[in-house]
Formats: C-alpha cells, structure tokens, sequence
C-alpha cells in the first residue's frame, strides 16, 4: 500500500511539473508568435493546464477503466467551479472581461449540457467524440480570430508569477517536449495507483475519479487561478477555469470516445447535474455582475464541500 501511495504522490508531482513545463513553453512560443494574453488564456493555457485531464483519461480509457476517464473529467469541472474559482474569489474579488461573460461561460453551460445529451443513452460513440473534437477545433479558431480583430477585449497578463517572456524556439519546444513527457508519465502513475487504492478500500473506480483523480489533475488549474487572482488577473483565473472545462469536455471527452466509446458506468446522474449546475451557478453570477466576489467565493466552495460529502458518504 505504501508503494502504491507514494506512485500516486510521483505521478502526481510528474503530472503538475509537465504541467507547467508545458503552460510556460507554450505561453512563451505563442508570445513569440503575437498572440494576444486573453487568448492564451483561454486557449493555450487553459489546454495546457488540462493535460493532466487528457494523459490520464486517454491512459484510463486505453486500460478499458471508462469510469476513470469519465469521473475524471465530470470531477475536474466540478473541481474548477466550485473549489477553485471559490478559493480564487475569496482571496481576491475580480472583475472579468466582457468576452468571458458574453462568450466563453454560456458556451462553457452549453458544452456541459452536450455532455449530458450525449450521455442520455449512457454512451458517448465515436461519432459523438468527432463532434466534440470538431467543435474543439471551431471554438479553437474562433477565440484566435477574435484576437485578432481586437473586439472588446481586455489585456491580461499571463498566469505565471511574473510576466512570460518571450523564449527562443528550442527552449520553448524544449520545454513543451519535456513537459508532455512528464504528463504522460504522470498519468499512467496516477491511473495506475488509484486502481489499485480503489481495489484496496473497496471504493469504486467512479468515485475515485471523481475525487482523488478530478483533485490531482486540477492542480495547475488551481495553481494558476490562485496566483492569477493573487496578482489581480481576473481573466487569467476565470478564463483558465472556463477554457479548461471547455476543453475537458470537448478535447478530452471527444479523443476518449474515439479510442473507445465511453460508458457512463459508475458515474452517477447526480454527478453531471452538479457539473451543469455550478457551469449554470457561474454565468448567474457573471451575468447579475461582471466579477466574482467573497460571497460568490463562498457559495461554490460550500457547493463543493456538500457535493464532496454527499458522495463519500455511505
């Protein structure tokens, strides 16, 4: 059992090192290549923040564990709503950006709806992975064309404690290369040990995605929201939380379903009603005001800790 806790402990730490590994090298590049802040953020880090997410749920589904694959992603969104954007407004109120409210969170709701209705016959097929990627792909290009067009938008600095400079292209694929290789490592460490813990305390693989698997993959999430909203980057924060459950669903639910069609199996209605709740929660509250306050901060996270008690209770 010690083994088995101290690989999840290694992948874990392997999956938040590639993690920023690849945020830096892929933030420097696309500053190299003149893009805009807001942009990355919602794209570029927001993917890179959910490799994590995809490692392990690609590695999950490989191994024939969809619920796994499936918890992983329903629990990191939840994860993202509710304790991360909830401890992130409570350290440091923020205003967000107007493309954030009037784009990116509705579409964040609708994703989240699409995956409950690809999951209404208990199944998401590779046809229905392929519309998810493709939506991926026109959400992708859409963000950066709109960047390009300089609508609306608000200039943000990027997620790291200091500005991203702008890297030579060695280091920065370098780094892009080396942090892909952790987080590939990281992911069949972390699915394997949560098998065999899951195995050990009689716990089923579902909950264990939903909790200890969502957490751990959250991780640069959490850190980049956290120094985000420190710094007073409110787009950072947010943003990262909107594009990562944007992704999650469409990038991570969409390449599973095409190696293999994923089954809802443990995961539980109650389950994607909270993911689509909290989703529906955050526009609410962007929507009445355009910033997240304490008591916003402290909704979600309450949410979050009754959600977590509800499931592991017996």
């Amino acid at each position: 059992m010690l083994i088995t806790l101290a690989q999840a402990v290694a992948g874990l730490a392997m999956l938040y090192l590639g993690g920023e590994a690849l945020v830096r090298g892929a933030s420097g590049l696309a500053f190299r290549f003149g893009m805009s802040s807001l942009a990355i953020g919602l794209t570029v880090v927001a993917i890179g923040t959910s490799m994590p997410e995809l490692t392990v749920s690609v590695d999950a589904t490989l191994a024939g564990l969809g619920d796994i694959a499936i918890g992983n992603v329903v629990g990191s969104n939840i994860c993202n709503v509710g304790l991360i954007l909830g401890v992130a407004s409570l350290l440091r109120p923020s205003v967000v950006s107007a493309k954030v409210v009037r784009l990116d969170a509705p579409l964040m709701v609708v994703v989240s709806l699409c995956l409950a209705l690809a999951l209404f016959d208990g199944v998401v097929s590779r046809f229905e992975g392929s519309l998810l990627l493709i939506g991926l792909a026109a959400y992708i290009g859409f963000t950066f064309w709109e960047s390009k067009q300089q609508i609306d938008l608000i200039e943000v600095e990027p997620p790291a404690a200091d500005p991203v400079p702008v890297l030579g292209l060695p280091l920065g694929f370098a780094l892009v290369g080396g942090g892909l290789g952790l987080l590939v490592g990281g992911g069949h460490f972390l699915v394997t040990s949560a098998v065999e813990i899951a195995a050990t305390l009689g716990v089923s693989q579902a909950v264990i995605g939903l909790t200890v698997v969502a957490v751990g993959t959250s991780l640069p999430e959490l850190v980049t929201s956290v120094v985000a909203s420190l710094r007073g980057h409110a787009d950072i924060a947010i943003g990262n939380v909107v594009g990562s459950n944007i992704f999650n669903i469409l990038g991570i639910v969409g390449t599973s379903a095409i190696i293999e069609p994923l089954r809802l199996g443990g995961v539980g209605w109650t389950d994607i009603g909270v993911m689509n709740a909290l989703a529906c929660l955050l526009v609410f509250s962007l929507f009445v005001g355009p910033s997240l306050g304490r008591i916003e901060g402290v909704v979600l996270l309450s949410c979050y800790v009754l959600y977590l008690g509800v499931l592991v209770s017996p």
